[in-house]
């Protein structure tokens, strides 16, 4: 009963955040990173330009995988696991895009889903090693096209915008970080 509450738990939260960007989006809310904004001080825009989208193309895109992160890999952990990670990923990405200097504005889950999917597939390797080891090579592979060869052919085209890639790179080295963080304060707090 206790992992079934918790797994409804998890599903809420993914479940809340579809909603919350639902409603920015139906809104047409600008909560876009935009380095000149940030810099006068609206620093809540390092967090909400992960939950604002160019287009509905661009959103319903990132709330597909924001679907497929719940249904194959939300079980692995708590609802406060996953906020955690979303937070930690969107502020480091974040600060990567501000470091960067590359682009003044930015918007999209998707750097986040890149950490949250290195996160997944960090676990999947513990229960199902060779589904995890193909993920991994996946949006490795993935990673390194973008960093060589810029956005995957037909990306831009559907998003109807240009693709920040290097925001998908600081995600998914964030999602790598924030799963060996959290994995080595598990392990402290047990011992």
């Amino acid at each position: 009963m206790k992992d079934m509450l918790q797994h409804l738990q998890v599903h809420k939260l993914w479940l809340a955040l579809i909603a919350l960007c639902f409603v920015i989006q139906f809104l047409q809310l600008d909560g876009a990173f935009d380095r000149n904004l940030i810099e006068q001080g609206q620093i809540w825009r390092l967090l909400t330009g992960h939950i604002t989208h160019l287009n509905w193309s661009h959103f319903w895109l990132n709330m597909g995988g924001v679907l497929m992160v719940m249904v194959f890999f939300a079980s692995y952990q708590s609802s406060a696991y996953w906020l955690g990670a979303m937070v930690f990923i969107a502020l480091l990405s974040s600060a990567g895009l501000m470091l960067d200097m590359q682009l003044d504005r930015y918007v999209g889950f998707s750097g986040v889903l890149h950490g949250l999917f290195i996160i997944g597939a960090r676990f999947e390797l513990r229960r199902y090693k060779w589904s995890g080891v193909v993920l991994l090579v996946l949006i490795v592979a993935k990673l390194i096209w973008e960093q060589v060869f810029g956005a995957m052919p037909g990306s831009e085209e559907m998003t109807g915008g240009r693709v920040a890639v290097n925001a998908h790179l600081y995600g998914a080295v964030a999602g790598g970080l924030y799963f060996w963080v959290a994995e080595k304060f598990v392990a402290r707090s047990i011992s």
